[in-house]
């Protein structure tokens, strides 16, 4: 019998959650997603010291200074970002600085400056995806940079106004985090859980019933599992970004994997909401996982993207 990785690309497009390029050749995805995290933790990896060594190169002869420092952090996303998009077929998700995340301004700024840094190394927009934070800063420098053609991936989604908010923007791609969701209420004591019961799993259920339901074309990626149970849970969503760890254990398991997603029978939809900004804030504000959540996310990101510019910081000198 075929594994159940093999399975679920039968159903689902499978997505690499990493910046491990040599974990993606072996695990072969369609498509790649990276963050700061990732990108910190791929930096400090030996075997991507010429990755590194480019981009510190070039920031010297850039003189010094913050700016520098920032310059340099920004090619070498685009650095890991290009060497991704010579292995998968598909798409790579650039990320947009997380202190950005208030910023509708400078996340327009910093969007158009990844894609012409990518064209510059010959790698044409449609296969980046620029990820940006579903604030309602982030959601409206989506709308704009859709309608410019650049394709967004929605990250840190972690409820419902946030996906409505991101169809209306007509983003590409949306990222709830399954994952992150489970965290907050088993550290509020509920549970526990079992894959159908995940309350992570029951919100992208929900948006996807949602989404095909009303005829939206933005296509709902699921992220931020914490076990192969989420994913097999979610089997038949339009894509899945999956930690080699996870995609390793599906590759080694057997057994059937049932489709529990189908676009054509989505299951019951949530009501059709209507949300302006007051809306929205409000309806964020009602949610106290997904403002916690959303806020926390932003905070780590930051985190990791300060280690990083402190390390490039340090090999500039």
């Amino acid at each position: 019998m075929a594994s159940k990785l093999d399975q679920l690309r039968e159903m689902t497009t499978v997505v690499a959650d990493t910046g491990d390029i040599e974990a993606v050749r072996r695990l072969k995805p369609v498509d790649c997603t990276t963050n700061p995290t990732l990108i910190f933790k791929a930096v400090e990896t030996p075997a991507y010291a010429h990755l590194v060594d480019e981009a510190i190169g070039w920031g010297k002869k850039q003189g010094g200074g913050e700016k520098a420092v920032q310059a340099v952090c920004d090619r070498l996303a685009v650095n890991f970002g290009a060497e991704l998009t010579k292995i998968v077929p598909g798409r790579v998700s650039t990320e947009v600085d997380a202190d950005l995340s208030f910023d509708g301004k400078a996340t327009l700024d910093k969007a158009r400056a990844i894609i012409a840094a990518y064209k510059e190394r010959g790698v044409e927009r449609d296969r980046i995806l620029v990820k940006i934070a579903s604030t309602w800063e982030g959601l409206q420098a989506a709308k704009m940079l859709q309608a410019e053609g650049i394709d967004c991936n929605l990250t840190l989604l972690f409820a419902l106004p946030q996906a409505v908010a991101a169809a209306d923007a007509r983003a590409f791609l949306i990222s709830p985090f399954v994952g992150r969701i489970l965290d907050w209420h088993v550290k509020a004591g509920t549970g526990p859980y079992t894959a159908e019961t995940d309350p992570g799993v029951i919100s992208v259920r929900s948006i996807y019933a949602y989404y095909k339901t009303y005829g939206i074309d933005t296509v709902v990626m699921g992220a931020s599992f914490r076990n192969t149970g989420e994913i097999e849970a979610l089997a038949g969503c339009d894509r899945l970004t999956i930690g080699p760890g996870l995609l390793d254990e599906l590759a080694g398991a057997t057994g059937d994997l049932q489709r529990k997603l189908k676009p054509d029978a989505p299951g019951e939809a949530p009501a059709k909401l209507d949300l302006d900004e007051k809306a929205f804030r409000f309806a964020m504000n009602e949610d106290a996982m997904a403002t916690e959540k959303l806020a926390e996310g932003i905070r780590g990101f930051v985190k990791d993207l300060r280690s990083l510019r402190k390390l490039v910081a340090e090999k500039l000198g």
